[in-house]
C-alpha cells in the first residue's frame, strides 16, 4: 500500500506559515489568520520588523473580527489562562482506578503527578472511546453509569484541579437519547465539569457554546488542532496537537492574537517532546500530559517529565509577567548563545524582566546569554531562565519561594523511553486442572462435563494468523503509529494481521456454544453466586430469572470474573484466545460468521495490564453492529482467526449485551 504523505514528515497543513515583513495588505493579513504557528526568522536583523508585522496583523485581525474578550473577563473561567498542564485521562487508567480493589484511586494518580510532573492543572477525563461502539451504549452513558464518578471529580476540585469531559460527535449510531446539546450540557451540569473538549472539533457552534455556558457558567471549551482566528472569541483554550514549529522558533497565532488563551501543545505518539515544551516555554503555553493513548504506552521519558516539572513552576510562580508583561519573542540575546541554538522569550512588566530560554543544541551551553555580559547555564534539548528585577522595580512576592522549589528540580538528561510491556494476568495454566472430558452428557451431576459437545484441539505446536483492524488501541504490545505526527485513513482503520505462535501441552476441549441463560441461571442456584461489583449483572434479566424466550440464548451481561466462576464451577476456565481460534478454525460452522443463534463476543482468557492499561481479546463478534462512524469497536460476526482488543473498563462497565462465553476443559488421559 502506497501513501500521499510520510507519516514522520509534518504535513503542509502543520508546518508554520512564513510571515513576509512589511506593509500589511488585506491578503496577507487574512493569510496569517490561518497560522498555527509564526515561522520565526533566522537572521536576527530581521526580528524587529518581523515582531512589529505580528502587532499589525493582531490590530488588524481584532478589529476585522470585532474582537471584544469578553469571554475572558468571565470570572469563573480566568482559571483556563493559567492551566499549565491538562493531562488527558483514560478513566480506568490504572494509576487512577484499581482493578484489584475495585474503586477510583485519585490519590495515586494525583502523588505520581506531583512526583513526576510538577502536578497538574486539569484532566480530561476520557470515558467512552476506543471501547465505545461494543453494544449500543452511547457517550453519555459511559459518564452516566460510572459509579462514583461525580465523587471523583468532586476529589479533583478538592486537590485544585479542573475537569473537562469529552464530546464525541461522531457518535450518532449507538442508543439515542435527547440532542447532542442537551445531553452534553445535562452531563456538564451533573458532573459540575469546568470544561469541555471538542473530539475531533476545532470548534463548537455558536448554539452549543450558548447552551453549555447556560448550563454551566464560566464553561471553557477545547478544540482539537487549530482554532479559527475568530472564535478565539468565546473559546478560552485549545489543543495545539501535531503543530510543527519552524528551525528558529516560532509564535503561536492564537495565543498571540489573546494572551489569555491557553493553548496546551502535544503530540501524542512521539517519544520525544522536547520541540514542543521548548515551544510552550517560549510562548507561555502549556502542555498536554498523555502517557496512556487510548490504552497504548506512550510513556514521557525522564528528562521531559523534569521540563515540565520546571517549567510549570515558573509559570504558575510568574504569571502575572506571562499574562500581562511586554513579550518580545526571539529576544536578543548573545551572538554566541545563538550560535548554538539557544533561544528566548522576553517578558516585562514593571520593571521586572523575565527570558524563558530554550537550547535547541545538542550540547550544554554556558556562557553568555544576553548581550549586556550575562550568563547562563541552558542544558541540551532542555529550558531555562534569567530574571532581572530593575533597581527601581520591586522583587516580586513569589520570587523567594521559587528559588526556593527550583533549587530541588534539577534538570535530568535522561532521555530514555520508559518501556512497558503488557503481560497476561488472571488466572494461569498452573491454576487449571486438567479434568477428563466426555462429550456423554447423560450424567449431568458431572459439573466437568460441558453438558454439550465440543472441539476437542490437539496438543503440540501451532501457529496462527490473527486478523484485527488498526486502531490507536494498539494489540499486544507497543504504540502503533511511534513518533507519528498524525495517523490518517487509511492507515488508522486499515485491516492487519499478526503471528502467534505457541504450544498446548495438554489437548484442551472447547465448547462449541455460549454458555446460555438457562445455564448460567442453574449455576447461580447451585452456588449463589454474587460478584464482588454487581453493577450490571445480568442486566437484562427480571427478578434474577432470563425473560421468557431467551432460556438458550448466550447469557451476556458478565464479565471475565463472572464467567470465570462459572466456568471453575463447571471444572473447566474460559478457553485462551489462541484455544479460542484453534477450536473455531477445526469448526467454524459452531464459531465463525455462519454460527447458528445469536450472535455475541466471547470473552477469552487474554487478560493483560502494562500496569496502566488493561485489556483483553474478544473473539467471534456478534450480531449489533454500531453505524455511521470509524471510531466505534467494530461489530457484525467474524470468522475465528479475527480478534478485537477491548481495553477494560471497572465498576461493572465490562458487563453489556454482546459479549458471552464459552468455556473450555484440559483433556488428560
Amino acid at each position: 500500500m502506497s501513501y500521499t504523505f510520510d507519516p514522520l514528515v509534518p504535513r503542509p497543513i502543520d508546518r508554520p506559515t512564513e510571515v513576509a515583513v512589511g506593509p500589511l495588505t488585506t491578503e496577507a493579513s487574512e493569510a496569517l489568520d490561518q497560522a498555527k504557528i509564526f515561522s520565526g526568522p533566522a537572521d536576527p536583523a530581521d526580528r524587529p520588523a518581523w515582531r512589529e508585522t505580528l502587532r499589525a496583523w493582531r490590530s488588524d485581525a481584532r478589529e476585522r473580527h470585532g474582537y471584544t474578550g469578553a469571554a475572558y473577563e468571565r470570572p469563573e473561567a480566568a482559571w483556563a489562562a493559567g492551566c499549565s498542564t491538562v493531562a488527558q485521562v483514560w478513566l480506568w487508567d490504572e494509576l487512577l482506578y484499581s482493578f484489584a480493589e475495585g474503586r477510583f484511586t485519585p490519590e495515586v494518580f494525583l502523588a505520581d503527578a506531583e512526583e513526576r510532573f510538577g502536578g497538574l492543572d486539569a484532566v480530561v477525563l476520557w470515558h467512552a472511546y476506543p471501547v465505545i461502539g461494543l453494544d449500543d451504549r452511547n457517550q453519555w452513558d459511559y459518564y452516566r453509569d460510572v459509579p462514583g464518578l461525580a465523587a471523583l471529580v468532586a476529589t479533583f476540585h478538592e486537590a485544585g484541579m479542573h475537569v473537562f469531559v469529552d464530546y464525541n460527535p461522531w457518535d450518532v449510531g449507538t442508543r439515542r437519547g435527547a440532542d447532542d446539546l442537551t445531553e452534553l450540557a445535562a452531563v456538564v451540569g451533573e458532573l459540575g465539569a469546568d470544561g469541555v473538549f471538542l473530539d475531533t472539533l476545532k470548534k463548537a457552534e455558536p448554539e452549543l457554546v450558548a447552551r453549555l455556558e447556560a448550563a454551566r457558567p464560566g464553561i471553557v471549551l477545547e478544540g482539537e488542532s487549530k482554532l479559527p482566528v475568530e472564535r478565539i472569541e468565546d473559546h478560552s483554550s485549545s489543543w495545539a496537537q501535531f503543530f510543527a514549529d519552524s528551525p528558529v522558533p516560532g509564535v503561536l497565532r492564537a495565543h498571540w492574537y489573546e494572551r489569555r488563551h491557553m493553548q496546551h501543545h502535544v503530540r501524542r505518539w512521539h517519544r520525544d517532546h522536547t520541540e514542543e515544551l521548548q515551544s510552550a516555554w517560549l510562548n507561555g503555553v502549556g502542555v498536554m500530559v498523555w502517557e496512556v493513548v487510548f490504552g497504548v504506552w506512550v510513556g514521557w521519558s525522564r528528562r521531559d517529565a523534569a521540563t515540565v516539572r520546571r517549567l510549570v513552576t515558573v509559570q504558575r510562580a510568574a504569571r502575572d509577567l506571562l499574562l500581562d508583561g511586554e513579550w518580545t519573542p526571539l529576544a536578543p540575546l548573545a551572538p554566541e548563545a545563538e550560535a548554538a541554538g539557544v533561544y528566548a522569550s522576553a517578558w516585562e512588566l514593571d520593571g521586572v524582566t523575565l527570558w524563558t530560554l530554550v537550547n535547541r543544541g545538542g550540547a550544554d551551553y554556558a556562557g553568555e546569554v544576553l548581550d549586556d555580559g550575562t550568563e547562563a547555564v541552558v542544558p541540551a534539548r532542555g529550558i531555562a531562565a534569567l530574571l532581572d528585577v530593575g533597581p527601581d522595580a520591586e522583587e516580586p512576592a513569589w520570587l523567594p519561594g521559587l528559588r526556593d522549589v527550583l533549587r530541588d528540580l534539577p534538570h535530568d538528561a535522561d532521555a530514555r523511553f520508559p518501556h512497558r510491556i503488557a503481560r497476561r494476568v488472571g488466572v494461569s495454566d498452573a491454576q487449571v486442572t486438567p479434568v477428563t472430558y466426555t462429550s456423554d452428557t447423560s450424567e449431568p451431576s458431572d459439573r466437568s462435563e460441558l453438558g454439550s459437545d465440543a472441539v476437542v484441539v490437539p496438543a503440540g505446536d501451532y501457529v496462527l494468523t490473527v486478523r484485527y483492524r488498526a486502531r490507536e488501541t494498539g494489540m499486544y504490545q507497543g504504540a502503533p503509529y511511534v513518533d507519528e505526527w498524525k495517523p490518517l485513513p487509511p492507515r488508522l482503520h486499515d485491516a492487519r494481521t499478526l503471528q502467534r505462535d505457541g504450544v498446548l501441552t495438554t489437548p484442551v476441549a472447547v465448547a462449541e456454544r455460549e454458555v446460555t441463560n438457562a445455564q448460567f441461571a442453574a449455576f447461580l442456584e447451585a452456588t449463589g453466586y454474587a460478584p464482588a461489583q454487581p453493577h450490571r449483572f445480568l442486566a437484562h434479566w427480571s427478578d434474577g430469572r432470563p425473560a421468557a424466550g431467551t432460556e438458550d440464548e448466550p447469557v451476556t451481561f458478565v464479565d471475565l470474573d463472572d464467567a470465570r466462576a462459572y466456568c471453575a464451577w463447571r471444572g473447566g476456565r474460559l478457553p485462551m484466545e489462541d484455544e479460542w481460534q484453534l477450536a473455531g478454525e477445526a469448526a467454524p460452522s459452531h464459531f465463525g460468521v455462519e454460527r447458528p443463534g445469536v450472535g455475541v463476543w466471547s470473552w477469552t482468557e487474554s487478560e493483560h495490564s502494562d500496569g496502566r492499561t488493561r485489556f483483553v481479546m474478544l473473539k467471534g463478534g456478534s450480531d449489533y453492529r454500531a453505524p455511521d462512524s470509524d471510531w466505534y469497536v467494530e461489530g457484525g460476526r467474524h470468522a475465528p482467526d479475527y480478534s478485537v482488543k477491548l481495553l477494560l473498563p471497572g465498576l461493572g462497565l465490562a458487563r453489556g449485551a454482546t459479549v458471552g462465553f464459552r468455556c473450555a476443559w484440559e483433556v488428560s488421559a
